[in-house]
C-alpha cells in the first residue's frame, strides 16, 4: 500500500485492459465478478489526465481458439511455433459485441486504444509486446513520445492480459503499478497467484484504488 494517497500527475497513465462482454459475466470468456470493475475503474479514470484502453480484438479462427484444432477444448495447452499456448474458447471476435467494451465504461477522455491478438497466428496477452515476444505494439514508443513514466493497469484478466502488460511495461523501462480491486482473475491451475509473483518480483506495486486521490 502507498504510505500517502497518489496524485496522478502529467507523467502517470492509467491503462485499462480488455473490460469487454466477452470478459464479463454471460460472456464467450467470462472473468468471474469481472463486471465488478467497471465502476472502479470508471472512479479511478476521472483522477487521471492520461487515459489508454486495450482491446482484444480476434479473427475468426485465431489460433488461440480450441475449435481451431482438431481434438482440443477450452483450456488445454499446445506448443506453437512461438511457445506454448493455453486454448480459449471461442472469444472478442472482430466486429461482435463480445468484443465491444463494457456499455457502462465511461472514459470518454481515454485517448488512444490499443487493440491486439488481431494476427491470426499469435495470440497478444500484453499491451505492449504480442506473445511471440518480438511483435511490438507500438504502445511503449506512444507513452515515451506523450512523456509517459508510470503506468497504472485495471481491468481483465489479471493473470494474463493485466500481469504480462505490467510485467513487460518494466521491461521496457517504465515504472509499473496494478491496482488490484480494480482487476478480477480467471485463475485456471493457479494463474492468479504466479501471476502477482512474478509481478511482485519485478518490482510492479500492487496498489488499491484506496491508494489513488481520487
Amino acid at each position: 500500500m502507498a504510505s500517502a494517497p497518489i496524485v496522478p500527475g502529467e507523467r502517470d497513465v492509467l491503462v485499462i485492459v480488455d473490460v469487454q462482454n466477452g470478459f464479463m459475466p454471460g460472456g464467450s470468456l467470462p472473468v468471474p465478478e469481472g463486471d465488478r470493475v467497471v465502476p472502479v475503474v470508471n472512479r479511478l479514470a476521472r483522477a487521471f489526465r492520461h487515459v489508454i484502453v486495450t482491446q482484444d480484438w480476434h479473427t475468426p479462427g485465431h489460433v488461440s481458439f480450441a475449435s481451431s484444432h482438431r481434438g482440443k477444448k477450452p483450456f488445454d495447452t499446445i506448443e506453437l511455433p512461438y511457445g506454448p499456448q493455453i486454448l480459449w474458447p471461442d472469444h472478442c471476435v472482430q466486429g461482435t459485441v463480445d468484443a465491444d467494451l463494457h456499455k457502462d465504461l465511461a472514459v470518454p477522455h481515454a485517448s488512444l486504444i490499443i487493440r491486439k491478438g488481431y494476427r491470426p497466428q499469435v495470440d497478444s496477452y500484453s499491451a505492449f509486446l504480442e506473445a511471440d515476444r518480438t511483435t511490438m505494439t507500438g504502445l511503449s514508443g506512444y507513452l515515451r513520445e506523450r512523456g509517459l513514466a508510470h503506468a497504472y493497469f485495471v481491468g481483465l484478466a489479471t493473470d494474463f492480459c493485466v500481469a504480462w502488460s505490467a510485467l513487460d511495461a518494466k521491461r521496457a523501462g517504465f515504472q509499473a503499478s496494478v491496482i488490484e480491486d480494480a482487476t478480477r482473475a480467471i485463475d485456471t491451475a493457479g494463474s492468479r497467484a504466479r501471476a502477482w509473483a512474478d509481478m511482485t518480483a519485478a518490482g510492479v506495486a500492487r496498489l488499491t484504488s484506496s491508494d489513488i486521490a481520487l
